[in-house]
């Protein structure tokens, strides 16, 4: 590598190192988070968000953090002013590899941005072209970020910034981790957090080379899995520590039905394997002062709440049906998100009074059913293929519930955002859903517990249930607006995600080398 001007840009901001209260020993902890998106630039789902907030959250708490992004356009238009920090020249398959560095446009926290023209300046998402299928060179695009955040944390990218933790986001980041095992010399520490452990970068083994990795690590006690290349392995074997974003989740893994294959090597990680739930942006999201609403409300102020549910109605073309139930799913078109289950239950609960507004996009058959489903009863039934931000807060702000029936879900950030927004979710009893909402019953109202709704099988009469019972509580206005109170009350912030990972950065560094 060829260094260039390089360092921190002039402007101070959130995320820098700072003294005064907080600092002492996080002002000295110097941290990379690694990912493959963050909101607003690029978003695919919950990994975005985390990776837009943790981040600034250890920044105001001391620390000396930033981030490394792949040089999508987004990313390199969001960013700037961008400088230069080092040419990096020809590499998995790209000609021209550059670091350059910015800021991210709210929080102001430094981005180091790999800019590869070859290798993500193009139209689509950020993992498969637009017509659906992964990009065919996804292993040179996620190797190659792995690999420059080794080097950041070696200190050999930029002359000016090294790191004590480098904390890579799901398999897209997690080669950073066997690189630094590879070169045990660098004081980095690794910590991988896994998102979603049903995504784990998969490639075909004679790829191997391209990697740049050690040999010893191509065997199954490595990267190989069932003769392919595994790349989220990597972040579970190499880590110094690996965290999961629930405390549910983190067991829920090392389980043969939640560990997608991987469970034995998780169990074989033992207590370097912990759960911290993740936060939400409240300031993102805040029912208080969010402008794409029809109209703010607070705990206090339910008013503008039933202004957003008249408002969502009209927008959708829903039926103006004040004695409705109306639920809103936000989410991923896919099984593992339950949309079947919404399905099959939809005729029954139609004709039951309730409401259905869904956005999301996914499994084409259960896109094409959804359609089908709108087009028989529009007034109770409207679908939005995509995702569209805005109206994502317009749709859990105007809802009564929010659904979030998933098989698995690692943590779920929607049924947090429907508790800050006085909107309850209607859950089930896995990951993230069981940390953070709490059952409904006449105990957990009474004592001022209870924030949704919570169901056990994945089957359509257990959600179907549950959508009742949500329907009947509704109907007793002053439990319901109890409830709501309750919900909103409840902090899901990431002040104390940021503390806790801080004081688990602090323990790995001050651990000793392992053998």
């Amino acid at each position: 590598m060829s260094a260039a001007a390089g360092g921190a840009p002039a402007a101070a901001g959130r995320g820098s190192a700072k003294g005064g209260a907080g600092a002492g020993s996080a002002a000295a902890m110097r941290v990379l988070h690694v990912a493959a998106e963050v909101f607003p630039l690029v978003k695919t789902g919950g990994l975005a968000d985390v990776v837009a907030a943790l981040p600034p959250a250890q920044g105001d708490q001391g620390a000396d953090v930033r981030l490394l992004l792949p040089g999508y356009p987004a990313v390199l238009d969001g960013v700037g002013p961008l400088r230069p920090v080092v040419d990096v020249g020809s590499c998995f398959g790209a000609l021209r590899v550059r670091l350059l560095l910015g800021r991210m446009p709210s929080s102001g926290l430094p981005v180091y941005v790999v800019e590869a023209p070859y290798l993500y300046r193009r139209a689509g998402g950020p993992y498969q072209r637009v017509e659906g299928d992964e990009w065919p060179d996804n292993l040179q695009r996620f190797a190659l970020l792995g690999w420059v955040g080794a080097h950041l944390a070696a200190g050999d990218a930029d002359a000016q910034w090294s790191a004590d933790i480098v904390h890579a986001h799901d398999w897209h980041a997690a080669l950073a981790c066997a690189h630094l095992a590879d070169h045990p010399a660098t004081p980095a520490r690794a910590v991988f957090t896994v998102h979603n452990l049903a995504y784990q970068g998969l490639f075909p083994m004679h790829d191997w080379p391209t990697l740049q990795l050690a040999t010893r690590h191509m065997s199954p006690a490595g990267l190989e899995y069932h003769g392919q290349l595994n790349f989220m392995k990597a972040g579970l074997r190499y880590a110094d520590l690996v965290t999961t974003v629930s405390p549910s989740y983190a067991g829920e893994i090392a389980t043969p039905e939640f560990g997608c294959g991987l469970d034995g090597v998780i169990r074989g990680r033992g207590p370097a394997v912990v759960g911290i739930l993740n936060g939400i942006d409240t300031v993102v999201w805040d029912p208080a002062t969010d402008q794409a609403l029809a109209a703010r409300y607070d705990s206090r102020r339910l008013e503008g709440k039933r202004e957003c549910r008249r408002a969502l109605q009209a927008e959708l073309g829903l039926d103006v049906d004040e004695g409705a139930l109306l639920v809103s799913v936000v989410s991923r078109v896919t099984p593992q998100k339950g949309l079947d289950l919404v399905l099959a239950a939809l005729p029954v609960l139609l004709t039951e009074g309730v409401q259905f507004a869904i956005q999301g996009s996914g499994d084409s058959a259960l896109e094409a059913a959804l359609r089908m489903a709108q087009q028989t009863q529009p007034g109770r039934v409207q679908v939005r293929i995509g995702y569209d931000e805005a109206r994502a807060h317009r749709m859990i702000a105007g809802a009564d519930v929010i659904g979030v029936p998933s098989r698995f879900e690692p943590c779920g950030l929607t049924q947090m955002y429907g508790l800050r927004y006085g909107t309850l979710p209607v859950v089930r009893r896995v990951g993230g859903l069981r940390d953070t909402v709490t059952d409904l019953t006449p105990r957990t109202l009474a004592d001022d517990s209870g924030t949704g709704f919570v169901f056990d099988a994945a089957t359509p009469q257990a959600w179907t249930e549950a959508v009742r019972r949500a329907q009947a509580l509704k109907h007793v206005p002053e439990d319901w607006h109890r409830a709501m109170r309750i919900a909103m009350a409840r902090e899901h912030g990431w002040q104390q995600p940021a503390r806790a990972y801080l004081a688990h950065y602090r323990a790995v560094a001050d651990a000793p080398p392992a053998a």
